[in-house]
Formats: structure tokens, C-alpha cells, sequence
């Protein structure tokens, strides 16, 4: 209780839930939400797969929102466009899952304002984004959402080993988050069926899970939260040093919302790949070659085995799919040294123009 009214005080949000992981905090946040058989969910294709996933496992089916190509964030315009023809096909989503990627929010009060107009509910898929402001308010206040998950698997911004928490400023939406985590159990007796049997009595009301964070993992949060600021302006320092040293290179470095502030998760380029002479995947083997730690954030929802089970093929979200052909996520974290942006990118020009 301790960290979850830390985190929740720090972004401004009325109720906070610890959660095992960020994915058990999305399949409650949906449950929470009503989202069940019959019902669709969207998310955007440039995510890991939980943000899909827990729709599946309410039974719920899924549909993508392609991308912005500045943000890489659920495009509001797409998001406009595919609302409009969903009614008039009677197939509206219960559920809107913006992914904050890398670390900046998705333009949350225009999505805000289609919610009212289409009468869906927004879950913040807020894994990357812990730090980081919309509008200058934290993200996890739920200012234009109904719920927000973080994510404190240990390569996030602050980490509690694994772990997640699910904010909310409706107070039915965080009882169902407390009974759903904990095996569907109350010990309320205004929400018992019938007098309890004494001070030991608890009531199954609905099928849960085990999906409470432990002690351990809530001390080290609530740790490592008195450190939250420190993180982020150290990985905006680390940002803004790639932003000079990277400048003149035949690539796209990432681009800030006017109204977001990222907590910088992740740093991406995007490869021009007219401008040099190797492939995608020639340069991510070869800085991985030089000992540098580069990763590729994300390989499109849609375009997964599992999910090409449901008819999604490539081709279905053209931006997703090209920002995946050309999109690599070089090291930024906290103990990052001053010097290595520097290297790093003496090693992409090397790769870029040396060896060509």
C-alpha cells in the first residue's frame, strides 16, 4: 500500500494497484473495464504483444490502429478514420489501448474526446512512459483515461524486480482491480451475500487471480521510486546528447510531441535506407558485431504467426510495418557513460561510410 500511494501521489491519480507484472495489470485493467466475449479491443501494432494479448484472454478480439510516422504512437487520425467506418459496420471497440512508446504519450486528449463520441474506454498502456508528462501532468494521472498500467519489469525506468501497477480515478474501477488481483475475494461486508461468519470470513464474488506484487517487490519500488526524477533527466541528458552527435547522419532521429515530455525508455533511429549502401539488418549485425547493445522495438502485433491466425497479414498497417524495416533502438539507460553516445555513433558513421 506504501508504494502504491507513492506512485499514485507522484502522478496525480486517485487509486493505484500493485500488480505481479504490467501484462496481469492489462488483463485486469480490461476485466475491470467489461471487456468480455464479443466485445473488440484496439491497440496499436507497434507494441510487445501483451497490449494485444489481454484482450484475448477476456475473450474479447482485436483489431490495430496504425501508427503515427513522427511519433510511432497510435495515429489519432487513423484512430478517427477506422472509429467512423467501425459504426457504420456496428463494430465499434469497448476498449482503446494507446501504447506511450518509448516513453511518450500518445495524444491522449483527442483520444480522450473520440471515447466521449464513441463510447469506448481508454486503458494507458503507460509501460515505457513512468516519468514522463502529457500536457505537463505526469502520465498515470488518468486526466483522459479511465486506467493507466506501468510496467517495473527490470529493464524499465525503475524496476521492482518485475512487477506493474494499474491507476485509476474511479473508485468501482479500483475495487474491481483489488478483487480481481487477488482471486475474486473480498472481506468488505457491504459487498458480502450474505453475514460474514467472523473476523476470518472472506467471499469469493467472481473468478480472479494471483496477481499481487510481494513485499520485497514493493519496498524496492517504493525504493526506487525516491529516484524516479534522477532516472529521467539522466536518460534526457543521454537523449539530448545523441540528438547532437547524431545530427548530419542519413537517419531519422525520434521526434517530440509538442505536448509530451518523454521519460526516454527508448532511444530509436530510423534508417535512411536510400541514402547508404548496407541493409537494416547489416547494421543492427554489425554494431551488435561492435559490442553495442542495439534491440529492434517492435515487431508489428499483426505480423506474428499467432496472430496472422486471425486473418491480419502484412500489408494491413503500412506505417508499422516500415517504421519495422528501418527502426533500431540504440543503448540509453541510466548507467550509461558520457562518453559511449559518442562511440556509438562513431561506430554507425563507420558502418555508415567507412566500410561502404
Amino acid at each position: 500500500e506504501r508504494f502504491e500511494k507513492i506512485v499514485a501521489d507522484y502522478c496525480g491519480a486517485k487509486y493505484a494497484v500493485a500488480v505481479s507484472s504490467a501484462t496481469a495489470g492489462l488483463h485486469i485493467a480490461c476485466l475491470a473495464a467489461g471487456l468480455s466475449r464479443g466485445d473488440i479491443l484496439w491497440t496499436s501494432p507497434n507494441t510487445f504483444v501483451a497490449s494485444a494479448n489481454c484482450g484475448l484472454y477476456c475473450g474479447a478480439s482485436v483489431d490495430f490502429v496504425d501508427i503515427d510516422p513522427h511519433t510511432y504512437n497510435l495515429s489519432v487520425d487513423e484512430l478517427e478514420r477506422k472509429l467512423a467506418e467501425a459504426e457504420k459496420q456496428g463494430s465499434l471497440p469497448k476498449v482503446v489501448v494507446p501504447v506511450h512508446f518509448a516513453g511518450q504519450s500518445c495524444e491522449m486528449e483527442k483520444i480522450a474526446a473520440l471515447s466521449k463520441g464513441y463510447g469506448f474506454k481508454i486503458i494507458e498502456d503507460a509501460a515505457h512512459a513512468i516519468g514522463g508528462r502529457y500536457q505537463g501532468q505526469p502520465v498515470g494521472s488518468c486526466q483522459f483515461s479511465d486506467m493507466a498500467v506501468f510496467s517495473f519489469h527490470p529493464v524499465k525506468i525503475i524496476t521492482t524486480g518485475e512487477g506493474g501497477m494499474v491507476l485509476t480515478n474511479n473508485e468501482n474501477l479500483y475495487e474491481n482491480l483489488i478483487r480481481l488481483r487477488t482471486h475474486g475475494i473480498t472481506r468488505k461486508m457491504e459487498l458480502m451475500k450474505e453475514e460474514s461468519h467472523g473476523p476470518w470470513y472472506y467471499q469469493q464474488l467472481e473468478l480472479g487471480f494471483n496477481y499481487r506484487m510481494t513485499d520485497i517487490q514493493a519496498a524496492l519500488g517504493a525504493s526506487q521510486m525516491q529516484r524516479l526524477d534522477e532516472f529521467v533527466e539522466r536518460r534526457r541528458f543521454l537523449a539530448e546528447r545523441y540528438h547532437q552527435l547524431l545530427q548530419g547522419l542519413p537517419l531519422m532521429l525520434p521526434w517530440q510531441h509538442p505536448d509530451a515530455e518523454s521519460s526516454w525508455h527508448l532511444y530509436v533511429i530510423r534508417l535512411k535506407l536510400d541514402k547508404i549502401s548496407k541493409t537494416h539488418r547489416q547494421v543492427f549485425e554489425e554494431l551488435r558485431q561492435a559490442q553495442i547493445g542495439v534491440n529492434l522495438h517492435y515487431i508489428p502485433v499483426h505480423t506474428q504467426p499467432y496472430y496472422q491466425n486471425f486473418g491480419f497479414k502484412v500489408g494491413n498497417f503500412l506505417e508499422a510495418e516500415k517504421y519495422y524495416q528501418e527502426a533500431i533502438s540504440i543503448p540509453l539507460y541510466y548507467g550509461l557513460l558520457e562518453e559511449d553516445p559518442k562511440r556509438i555513433v562513431a561506430t554507425l558513421k563507420e558502418i555508415f561510410f567507412d566500410k561502404c
